[in-house]
């Protein structure tokens, strides 16, 4: 025995198979005057760097290959720009704005993002769901500033609006206008300011996002939700539509339940539904519906891109000229529209605080569909975009338009999937979109007149068909996730019945609450271990598992914290079977009917100590010694959950078992170890924590079988 003890005493201790760097972090004050004096220092190389980081153009526009890309940026350019123009027309109806303004902000947000973007495919520009945003700040603004919300009523002409000259409104029979910076200011006037005011506050957001790397929010924004709520949008915009497919008077109603309070009107006044406009909404869904169906089902044959918008809008304005449709029968038509350019005018500032809270949902949303696109075809097609970058081009492609009258901008996914297909290499293409646009500008936009405002109304419900498909995936959807499911079906209602801004909000809480749900009724089980292996796996999802003997090994798959401590406990009570505070009260109530027992045999037999004896808790065996928790599947703990882990420590000693953690990461570690789960230098370390979960079982066995070894060696 004396040599054995000699050479376990002289045999060196083996190093521990893993052992945690020690890290040494720099002073705060010094890391902050590292960053200080980087961020002043000027020299060349760090200004080429920042002209180049704000204006990616500099970089890539000397390198470009003439021969290589020219072709499929000229050609993509200017199929995006046939097919802008009458959107741009036609979602002005959609801001509650003229269609001049649309020609506008198609222009300027081409050359600003070909500037300033990092996507080589992104189509910037209208978008619908932008478009009708701010529409709804820009009508119920209209409205409350005492406007007639009559559409068709047509001011004097337009570009009087901006030299002061007073613009008429029909409200009670009286002229009546708006004061705004010393200016008198009639509706149309009062609308586009609104519409200026609140894109300039949308791209300040979004700069000062970008500024202080707040990019982090779009990851609020999950997928089913953002889908969920662009087809209750799409819905919402195929509503507003409604009433131009049959020519009715009908206001925009202003608050919530949009949808339901414009069907009801509506089938109110169907009877006053104008025929010419109904038969040409007929002939222009079914032409545009056959050259989107002719598109899709010979997109491989066609190289580019029917141009059925195009032919729809030359068509009809010329049936409605020459057919004197709006003289006749009373159409609505688009009016007239100016050639060349208004001159700049600073937004509003006094509006501002009035639409300050509206700008907020328009620059969120603005930045992540402008995001999501640029990686999406950035992936596609093998290069790397920069979101930060993306956020402030975006940003910047909102607040300089709106010195030049123009609405929030956005990416649009039709338009830069027609990009993509036709062969776009760089954003040259949309330098070559802006020059379509303002050609129609400077000389073709006055032969828009004649256009009935419901064929803008048929291209802009045709273009939602997609959005509007995604019923049909529903049913999938289900099968393949029932919380995204349902996280698209509640998004989509509430933008749909409440309002765009409340279903933007009520997904984004409902998509976070499924997640605190999923935390808090995580997936529990009881491990078992493979057959000759030191693999352990959930018994009820495997099988020939064998839980090992005398020892419970629980799995938790969720962070441990404040929100599902409680639920942690009950299921791992439920688990093993045994919860130590009922566990306890049934040993005292087992030892005082003991107690009753003994005095009552003592008094039996005369025994003269008065029936005083002393009994120890009674001690039942329970059917394991150990408790392992598997915490590879616990992201973080917070102080709540570490006390949870301190209080089932000591609870299950009591009742004497003891709890080993096994497979912790760094981060569940050092939060253990602060809080001195270890007690005072981690001295208990080694004999409460494991790297696998074999280990912390070999462990429980070795030191219990000794345990055993010492109790019967004392008997």
């Amino acid at each position: 025995m004396e040599e054995v003890t000699n050479v376990t005493e002289t045999t060196p201790a083996l190093p521990p198979l893993l052992e945690r760097r020690v890290r040494q972090r720099q002073p705060t004050v010094s890391v902050l005057k590292s960053k200080l004096k980087q961020g002043v220092t000027c020299s060349v190389p760090r200004v080429r760097s920042t002209l180049t980081g704000f204006f990616p153009v500099v970089k890539w526009l000397p390198k470009y290959k003439l021969r290589e890309y020219v072709w499929g940026d000229v050609m993509s350019g200017v199929i995006v720009g046939i097919i802008l123009v009458p959107q741009a027309i036609a979602y002005c109806l959609l801001a509650g704005v003229e269609p001049i303004y649309g020609l506008y902000t198609s222009f300027y947000a081409n050359i600003i993002y070909f500037l300033m973007g990092t996507s080589r495919h992104v189509s910037v520009g209208i978008f619908s769901l932008m478009s009708l945003m701010v529409g709804q700040v820009v009508d119920r603004e209209v409205f409350l500033a005492g406007f007639d919300l009559n559409d068709d009523f047509k001011a004097s002409a337009l570009p009087d609006v901006f030299n002061g000259s007073i613009d008429t409104n029909l409200t009670a029979g009286k002229l009546h206008t708006v004061e705004l910076m010393g200016q008198q200011c009639g509706k149309e006037c009062y609308a586009i300011s609104i519409a200026a005011a609140v894109t300039f506050l949308a791209g300040i957001y979004q700069v000062m996002m970008a500024v202080f790397r707040l990019g982090f929010v779009s990851v609020y924004l999950s997928a089913p939700m953002l889908d969920g709520f662009a087809t209750g949008a799409s819905f919402t915009i195929l509503t507003v539509q409604a009433k131009y497919l049959l020519g009715l008077k009908i206001p925009r109603h202003q608050g919530y339940g949009t949808v339901v309070v414009t069907w009801i009107n509506i089938f109110a006044n169907i009877h006053k539904t104008n025929l010419c406009d109904l038969i040409t909404s007929a002939i222009c869904i079914s032409i545009l519906v056959a050259g989107k169906e002719i598109q899709e089902r010979y997109k491989d044959r066609l190289k580019i891109p029917l141009p059925t918008e195009l032919v729809v809008v030359a068509g009809a304005t010329l049936a409605s000229h020459f057919g004197e449709l709006n003289s006749l029968y009373g159409s609505s038509v688009s009016g007239h529209i100016p050639t060349g350019f208004i001159p700049p005018q600073v937004p509003r500032f006094g509006l501002m605080s009035r639409v300050a809270l509206d700008a907020i949902p328009l620059a969120v949303i603005s930045f992540a569909f402008t995001v999501s696109l640029s990686e999406m075809f950035a992936k596609k097609n093998g290069y790397t975009v920069r979101p930060n970058q993306e956020m402030l081009a975006i940003g910047c492609c909102n607040i300089i338009p709106s010195f030049f009258h123009c609405f929030t901008t956005s990416a649009a996914l039709a338009k830069t999937m027609v990009k993509d297909s036709t062969g776009c290499q760089t954003q040259v293409s949309s330098l070559i979109s802006a020059m379509v646009v303002l050609l129609v500008l400077l000389f073709f936009a006055p032969f828009f007149y004649a256009l009935q405002k419901c064929v803008l109304a048929c291209i802009i419900i045709v273009s939602l068909r997609g959005a509007l498909r995604k019923f049909k995936d529903v049913p999938a959807k289900w099968r393949a996730s029932r919380n995204d499911a349902i996280v698209w079906l509640v998004a989509m209602s509430a933008t749909a019945l409440i309002s765009v801004e409340l279903g933007l909000l009520v997904g984004i809480v409902f998509s976070m609450m499924c997640i605190i749900y999923k935390t808090q009724n995580p997936k529990v089980s009881l491990l078992g271990r493979a057959k000759d292996s030191d693999l352990y796996e959930d018994m009820d999802e495997y099988k020939n598992l064998m839980p090992p003997p005398r020892v419970q090994v629980f799995r938790f798959q969720a962070p441990l914290y404040f929100a599902n401590k409680d639920t942690f406990l009950k299921s791992l009570y439920k688990a093993v079977g045994v919860e130590p505070f009922l566990e306890m009260t049934k040993r005292r109530k087992a030892e005082k009917k003991a107690k009753e027992m003994s005095l009552k045999q003592a008094k039996a037999n005369g025994d003269k100590n008065n029936g005083e004896v002393v009994i120890g808790l009674v001690k039942r065996e329970l059917e394991f010694h150990t408790i392992v928790l598997d915490c590879a599947a616990i992201p973080f703990i917070d102080s709540t959950g570490m006390a949870t882990l301190k209080g089932l420590v000591k609870e299950y000693k009591e009742i004497g078992a003891c709890i080993l953690l096994a497979s912790c990461n760094t981060s569940v570690i050092d939060t253990l170890q602060k809080g001195q789960f270890f007690g005072k230098d981690d001295k208990d370390m080694s004999s409460l924590l494991f790297h696998t979960v074999h280990t912390a079982v070999l462990y429980a066995n070795s030191t219990f079988a000794a345990l055993e070894r010492s109790e019967d060696s004392v008997v």
